[in-house]
């Protein structure tokens, strides 16, 4: 995965391999996941395990552009994927403007928007206006205090069919992928199945055209809560809280620095 994926080489992948997308929200880790993945999403979910709030709604613009600025000099060669945050795409032309900031200020090679048939006109002025897009579908984390918390979604007919229409109006309005979140495995394989553009997955099971995790989630260093959907790959909290430790002991104790650590 080291040559730069583009829009084409991202929709030339459905059918074939899945996507691998994590977020990043610093140069540093950016670096270290550039070999391994397609695309890097700069989240808004950055306001959590960065900003240490209890959602993504007070993310700004500023902090996005920060971040994403970050990102793309971290991972020159990454296709990235920059998110809008809440209220920054509330009308065609306050969306038109801060994702005109995005091209303008950052690297970034696409933004994301949340929602289905009720953002596709903004989508599609967006698209309209050469700016790329990535849909997002199913559970919202924009919209959690208006639903009252995180809930699955496709768990009836009903939402299914109203899952089903989102993904064909994203794409109709000229996304050229999405992320579907927090849906029944079978639901989400169905949209994929119904739609030409990639479907990438987070809590929605295996059988979409790829996956994303929040890389502090994954790694274990994000302790608040572990969604069902979250494999740790490492207690990326306890091996940094060891080497501190014994960095401190060693400070305490007179052992740090030593000879070959000194001029």
């Amino acid at each position: 995965m080291n040559k730069k994926m583009t829009i084409t080489s991202i929709q030339k992948t459905k059918g074939v391999r899945p996507l691998v997308m994590i977020t990043a929200y610093d140069a540093l880790f950016a670096k270290l996941f550039e070999s391994s993945s397609d695309m890097i999403l700069v989240g808004d979910s950055l306001n959590m395990s960065f900003a240490g709030k209890s959602d993504t709604l007070s993310a700004t613009m500023e902090q996005m552009l920060y971040h994403t600025n970050a990102v793309c000099e971290g991972a020159k060669n990454s296709f990235v994927v920059c998110d809008m945050p809440f209220g920054s795409y509330d009308n065609k032309e306050d969306a038109l403007k801060n994702a005109m900031r995005v091209y303008k200020e950052t690297q970034a090679d696409c933004v994301k928007i949340e929602g289905g048939e009720s953002r596709a006109d903004i989508i599609e002025y967006l698209t309209s206006h050469g700016i790329a897009v990535c849909g997002h579908i199913g559970l919202l984390p924009q919209s959690v205090r208006s639903e009252g918390g995180y809930k699955v979604k496709g768990k009836n007919s009903i939402q299914r069919e109203h899952l089903l229409r989102d993904a064909k109006a994203v794409q109709k309005a000229g996304a050229f992928c999405m992320v579907i979140e927090g849906v029944k495995a079978e639901v989400a394989a169905e949209i994929a199945q119904s739609v030409e553009i990639p479907v990438i997955g987070i809590g929605a099971g295996v059988e979409v055209d790829g996956q994303v995790l929040v890389f502090s989630d994954m790694l274990g260093l994000f302790e608040e809560f572990t969604p069902k959907f979250v494999k740790k790959y490492m207690d990326g909290a306890a091996l940094v809280r060891s080497a501190v430790k014994n960095y401190a002991d060693e400070v305490l104790a007179g052992e740090f620095p030593k000879e070959e650590h000194t001029y």
